[in-house]
């Protein structure tokens, strides 16, 4: 089994699933149903969202580990240790977090970052544009120069 294996496994399975997109996290792709992670394939296995109530059933399951990051357990996480990973052991282990990300809220989508103001910029000859010279920078002392000569 390698990652994009994987990666087809999770797709066929949660195909059906609803709006569901990726993203790239954790070294891998992230499955998001509804702006909410799903699950995420990576070559060191498979990360799932089952919820507290259906976390030790999840671990139950072959090669099945809770989530640890930074020394602390996340509840409601599981990690599937690729050796573990079939075909079908993907698609019982999405069966337990399908329901529970479903009922979840869906996320509303963020504005797009807006950018920093810039300087007002000018047009060269050539079409290209550029920011204007520092007060005291040779290039806008030329530029007042020329300015006064015409």
């Amino acid at each position: 089994m390698n990652e994009l294996e994987l990666q087809a496994w999770v797709r066929a399975v949660v195909s059906s699933a609803g709006a569901v997109s990726e993203v790239k996290m954790f070294g891998g792709i992230g499955f998001m149903l509804n702006g909410n992670l799903l699950a995420g394939a990576s070559r060191r296995g498979l990360l799932l969202r089952v919820g507290s109530d259906r976390e030790a059933e999840a671990l139950r399951q072959p090669g099945a580990r809770p989530m640890v990051m930074r020394g602390r357990t996340m509840p409601g996480y599981v990690y599937v240790d690729p050796p573990a990973l079939t075909a079908s052991s993907v698609s019982a282990c999405l069966a337990l977090a399908i329901p529970y990300v479903s009922t979840l809220p869906p996320k509303r989508k963020r504005a797009a970052k807006r950018k920093k103001s810039v300087p007002a910029t000018q047009v060269t000859p050539a079409g290209k544009r550029r920011r204007p010279a520092a007060r005291n920078s040779p290039r806008a002392r030329k530029t007042r120069v020329r300015g006064r000569r015409r």
